[in-house]
């Protein structure tokens, strides 16, 4: 299908870019890699007044390094985050997690602060932003606020983002000692993740010493599995274990049920994903 008609802005800078997206109005939509935003306007899902293209402005590309954190701009696209040395060193749960999204077309187009501002709960980078502590740094026209990621995600495809604010950068804290692993399961290499689990694991003489899981696809928004954490918590490194605390794994979760799994069985398949993902960052 054709796009409705819209305005179309490319601003050279981010504060242009900030006068021209509250200029616009809150019909007004953000394009950053597209790869979320495009479908919707040929479908007509989306029909904005003005589009706001991030393509020119470079303040919002780079990944660097801040001391006890990494900043990413948004506009860094997914195979920059797979290829960053950075990333690789000090988030390596990002970059595992990112190179399982889509295909290598969709991750040299599509953008890391994108993917988070779409909000889609079968995304995989939501769920790794909740298990890191991730906060988003955001501009508008009354100056920068810092979110953090268990607080920017709202509800299905809706962010804590204000209609006249950008986001500018991910701070990812860096994570020193942590196993980690994503697990994901889907039905082919291009589709979303029907459950995936975000897991970090640190180790002390043999048992856990410490967790955090995130769940892709198990509510409206990317979940913390509070109580498989707080199940690990000095237990041996070790599957026995290990099974008995991802059996938590679908507490306090409200999975849907849609054309690609009940919801019964994305509960099954969070508890079957948890126990692989906290192995595997386990080293066991």
């Amino acid at each position: 299908m054709i796009p409705a008609s819209f305005e179309y802005v490319r601003p050279r800078g981010l504060a242009e870019a900030v006068t021209a997206l509250a200029s616009a109005g809150e019909d007004a939509k953000v394009i950053a890699g597209g790869q979320s935003l495009l479908p919707l306007l040929r479908l007509r899902l989306a029909y904005p007044s003005t589009l706001v293209d991030l393509g020119a402005v470079d303040e919002l590309r780079g990944i660097r390094d801040d001391g006890s954190h990494l900043a990413v701009g948004a506009m860094v696209t997914h195979h920059e985050v797979m290829a960053s040395p950075l990333v690789r060193e000090h988030a390596g749960l990002l970059s595992a997690a990112t190179a399982t999204v889509a295909d290598p077309a969709i991750r040299h187009r599509g953008t890391f602060g994108g993917a988070l501002v779409h909000a889609d709960p079968a995304g995989d980078l939501a769920a790794v932003a909740l298990a890191v502590e991730a906060e988003l740094v955001v501009a508008g026209p009354s100056g920068q606020r810092t979110i953090r990621a268990q607080d920017f995600f709202v509800d299905y495809l809706q962010s804590a983002l204000r209609p006249d604010e950008i986001l500018v950068e991910i701070r990812i804290p860096k994570l020193v000692g942590w196993g980690f692993h994503y697990e994901k399961f889907h039905r082919v290499a291009q589709a979303w993740a029907i459950v995936g689990v975000a897991a970090l694991v640190q180790r002390s003489n043999g048992s856990i010493a410490a967790a955090r899981v995130s769940l892709t696809n198990m509510s409206s928004v990317p979940v913390r599995a509070h109580g498989v954490e707080a199940a690990l918590a000095g237990v041996p490194a070790e599957p026995g274990p290990v099974d008995t605390a991802a059996r938590h794994a679908a507490e306090g979760t409200s999975p849907t049920s849609d054309l690609h799994a009940r919801a019964d069985y994305r509960e099954h398949l969070a508890r079957v994903l948890t126990r692989r993902a906290v192995l595997a960052a386990a080293g066991v």
